[in-house]
């Protein structure tokens, strides 16, 4: 579903690359055992094969990042935000994002899947320089710490977010 997903939204050729284990310098254990997204998207950012434009690595294992406010101190409360789980987080723009089934619930249902799609697509997204949108259909609308804003997202990029790629 998200090859499919990432080809009818961006017209990209997927290639699947062999499985590999988390990034152990990006392991934490500060709530729980999860692996930091900045420090997985550096990583895949360094070892993604030159033959390749973009690298979007996906994971089983929790991923998580630390919230920043304006001024640049850690967004309050500082216990939630520090090492705050997310769904997927990549460079804007950049060659690396990394994705996480973790918080989208049961992969047996077709909503996980949908929601994987989703979430791949909207990071792949930000690779290619699009912010988010205010638009709450548009895939690239912002999360907002939600897994149902993800649900009321529509798999397709608004008009204004196709203008902006072009």
């Amino acid at each position: 579903m998200v090859i499919a997903a990432l080809d009818s939204v961006y017209q990209v050729k997927v290639v699947l690359l062999p499985a590999k284990p988390p990034y152990k310098n990006a392991f934490t254990n500060f709530k729980g055992i999860r692996y930091r997204a900045d420090t997985t998207i550096a990583m895949l950012r360094r070892e993604k094969p030159d033959s390749m434009d973009y690298i979007l690595g996906v994971t089983n294992s929790d991923i998580c990042i630390t919230k920043y406010a304006a001024d640049g101190s850690i967004k309050n409360p500082v216990n939630k935000y520090t090492d705050f789980g997310i769904f997927g987080l990549g460079y804007r723009p950049g060659p690396s994002s990394v994705i996480s089934t973790y918080r989208l619930g049961d992969f047996n249902t077709l909503l996980a899947k949908e929601r994987l799609a989703k979430v791949s697509v909207h990071e792949l997204g930000h690779n290619f320089g699009l912010p988010h949108c205010p638009d709450k259909k548009c895939v690239m609308t912002d999360a907002v710490e939600s897994i149902a804003t993800v649900d009321n997202a529509l798999l397709r990029l608004c008009e204004k977010c196709k203008r902006r790629l072009k």
